[in-house]
This record gives structure tokens, sequence and C-alpha cells, in this order.
């Protein structure tokens, strides 16, 4: 390993040096020329350096403190203007909020949805596509079966209108108790038994 002298080490050490100083007063003509903010921050930023670079260089300390004092005050006409500007910005990033939002609602759903078609193949019932043929069957069944259920009332109403038997009068020989029984039709169980008893 070489080791440099240290006068070689001073010599770099004060281009460097110069170097920075040039980025910083290059970066102040800059800010000024656009109006930008004149700071020891501002101009640090600007110019890639630390601000206690600045601080150690008086000289280019009072050459920002005396551009910043140079440069013109804002009129209270360009602060509406700004302002204006501001208010803006504000409502078209509320805008672009908006649609933002619209739009994480439209890709969450299409996740959705195709999460849940993934899960249902994966699952072996069947295909998206067969969801509809089964429901339809379903509704299908379901009106069939309303409709036994409209035709089983019907026939239980009929055998409730329907005239009751008179019981036989028992012929001659037949006991008493072997009598035949006659079965009321009627939708309880308890009505039933009453009638046999």
């Amino acid at each position: 390993m070489t080791t440099s002298s240290p006068e070689a080490l001073i010599a770099a050490r004060r281009r460097d040096t110069t170097r920075r100083r040039q980025r910083v007063l290059d970066a102040l003509g800059q800010l000024a020329a656009a109006g930008g903010e004149i700071s020891v921050s501002a101009v640090a930023r600007a110019a890639g350096v630390d601000r206690s670079f600045l601080y150690r260089h008086h000289d280019l300390r009072a050459q920002i403190h005396a551009r910043a004092a140079a440069a013109p005050r804002t009129s209270p006409a360009s602060t509406a203007v700004s302002r204006q500007s501001l208010l803006a910005d504000l409502a078209n990033l509320q805008e672009q909020n908006r649609r933002l939002r619209r739009h994480n609602l439209s890709l969450t759903a299409q996740l959705s949805e195709a999460l849940g078609a993934e899960v249902f193949e994966a699952s072996g019932i069947g295909h998206p596509g067969e969801t509809g043929q089964l429901q339809s069957r379903i509704t299908e069944l379901e009106q069939h079966l309303a409709g036994l259920r409209r035709h089983l009332q019907e026939r239980t109403d009929e055998l409730d209108a329907a005239p009751r038997r008179q019981p036989r009068p028992h012929g001659p020989g037949q006991p008493e108790g072997n009598r035949p029984q006659i079965v009321h039709h009627t939708r309880s169980a308890g009505a039933a038994q009453r009638a046999s008893a």
C-alpha cells in the first residue's frame, strides 16, 4: 500500500474545497435567478454540500445572507395567486383521490371475482358458468315443489269436504265390538283417533 505525502493530501483537500465552493456559488446564483428560497439550508441542499461547510466558510454564508436580504419580498397579490394555485392543486388532488378510490374498488371487485372463481374451480363443484344452470334448476325444482304442495292441499281440502260415511248397522251375528270402523280423513292424528274410538 502506498502512502501519499502530506503535501499531496493538502493539495487534494484544497481542490475539493474549491470545487465545493464553486458548487455553492453556482447554486446560489441559480436559486436567485429562479426566485427560489435563499437560505443556508436551501443553498446547501442545492449544492449538495453539508451546512457545516457553509458555516466554516464565513464569506459564503455572508453572500447567502446578502442575496436573501436583496431578494424581492412577495407581494400580497402574488400570495393570493399562490393561494389560488394551492386551492386548485388541492381540488385536483381530491378529484384524483376520488378516481383512484373508484379504480381501487373496481380492482377489488375484479380480484374478488377471480379468486372466487379459482376457489370454486379448485373445490371440484364445477365451473362458475355452471352456477347459473344450477340456480335455474333449483328455481325450477322449487316451483315444482310449490305446485305439489298446492295439489296436496287441494286433495286434503276435498277429503275434508267429502260427506262422511255413516256406519253400517251391524248384521245379525256380528258382535258389537267387531263393527267396521270408519276412518275420517283429517289433517291431525288426534282427530283420526277420536273418530275410531
